[in-house]
């Protein structure tokens, strides 16, 4: 990226730098940078607009102005400055004030400020403006919370407005600040150590998931009826997460291409590569988890089929067998409901009824009944009733 500002170049004994510049400093520097004022504390993410505001001069804090107004007073005051402003959530005015400042371009204020954007890397003449996805695992509801943040990289400032709790930027800063050698490389070091955060920040988010899949796969296995909107859930966080590391690979690409274009770094860039391989790796991982969450699903459906075949089966033969009982019931009551019927014509008792006063006729009723009931019992068991 070109610079409108001169700045001091490094040396060329410089140590790589950048990796420890986003790690805890352990020990202090050999060549201890003159006394600057102390960091002020990061306040909460949620605490305000304007989470935080410095001006750095040779990779040091020279300034923690207190409003946007004087932030840009001092910035004009100082040539040789640079801007790191953070925010969070801002308003409309706020941007809008940043906007005339700096010249920032009319869409990618409008994108700043409506959020919901794809990661996406877009250059405004000497401005770059970067979406980026940032996600955390919680543990406790064991499923992925997504943040946005948008960066505007110029040549003398860098801007970052953050749309949800990540990422933790406070420590991208103090990082940065524990290693001035790598924050007087300019806005371009910022944005990497940025861009290297949000992807260090995947991978407890890979490691997450990865114990939910086997978690679920021991659920499909077990049986448990809840696991199939677990299956769904993890794999729409699956699309989320997608959607945030993929277009990440043509990002990092295009800013790689341009390293001879814009006299980028040697160490920015051998680093920049390391980010765009940790990249690459996380969104093969989530692809794979994607493609393992398909999976759990198939054989939890097969498996769920195959109960419920099971059950209907189990069904289906209780059904045969009550249905057996019930054939020998209603045959034995056929049977018996001969003489019921006979014996109860003949008991009626009536004066004028034919055979009731004939000698043969209660041997003839015997008989009926024996004849009837033998007839019935034969049928039913040619029929297999009994």
């Amino acid at each position: 990226m070109a610079e409108r500002r001169a700045r001091p170049a490094a040396g060329n004994g410089r140590k790589p730098v950048w990796r420890r510049a986003l790690v805890q400093a352990t020990a202090p520097p050999p060549n201890p940078p003159a006394p600057r004022p102390d960091p002020a504390p990061p306040e909460p993410p949620e605490a305000g607009s304007i989470v935080q505001a410095a001006l750095y001069r040779d990779g040091v804090r020279i300034s923690s102005p207190a409003s946007l107004a004087d932030t840009f007073r001092e910035l004009r005051e100082d040539p040789d400055g640079m801007a790191w402003i953070g925010l969070a959530r801002p308003t409309e005015s706020e941007l809008l004030s940043l906007a005339a400042e700096f010249d920032l371009h009319p869409l990618a204020v409008e994108d700043a400020l409506e959020a919901h954007q794809r990661p996406k890397l877009e250059r405004y003449g000497d401005t770059l403006f970067v979406v980026l996805r940032a996600a955390r695992y919680l543990d406790a509801p064991e499923e992925v919370d997504f943040g946005e943040l948008h960066v505007f990289v110029g040549p003398d400032f860098v801007i970052t407005v953050r749309h949800g709790a990540a990422p933790d930027l406070s420590a991208v800063r103090h990082r940065m600040e524990e290693s001035p050698e790598l924050l007087k490389l300019g806005p371009e070091a910022v944005l990497y150590a940025i861009l290297d955060a949000v992807v260090d920040g995947y991978a407890p988010v890979v490691n997450g998931v990865q114990n939910d899949i086997d978690e679920i796969e021991t659920e499909v296995f077990r049986g448990d009826p809840e696991v199939s909107r677990r299956i769904y859930e993890l794999s729409r966080e699956m699309v989320e997460f997608q959607r945030a590391t993929r277009p990440l690979v043509g990002m990092l690409n295009g800013l790689m291409a341009g390293f001879a274009k814009y006299g980028t770094d040697e160490e920015l860039q051998r680093y920049l590569r390391d980010v765009a391989d940790h990249v690459t790796h996380t969104s093969e991982r989530v692809d794979s988890f994607r493609q393992a969450l398909a999976d759990i699903l198939t054989v939890n459906a097969t498996l769920v089929t195959q109960e419920q075949n099971a059950e209907m089966r189990a069904l289906a033969e209780a059904g045969f067998e009550q249905n057996e009982e019930i054939k020998k019931i209603s045959s034995w009551a056929a049977i018996l409901f001969a003489p019921t019927l006979v014996g109860t014509i003949y008991g009626m008792n009536f004066s004028h009824m034919p055979e009731l006063h004939w000698v043969f006729g209660y041997p003839f009723a015997i008989v009926l009944m024996a004849v009837v009931c033998t007839s019935l019992y034969v049928i039913f068991k040619r029929r297999d009733w009994l």
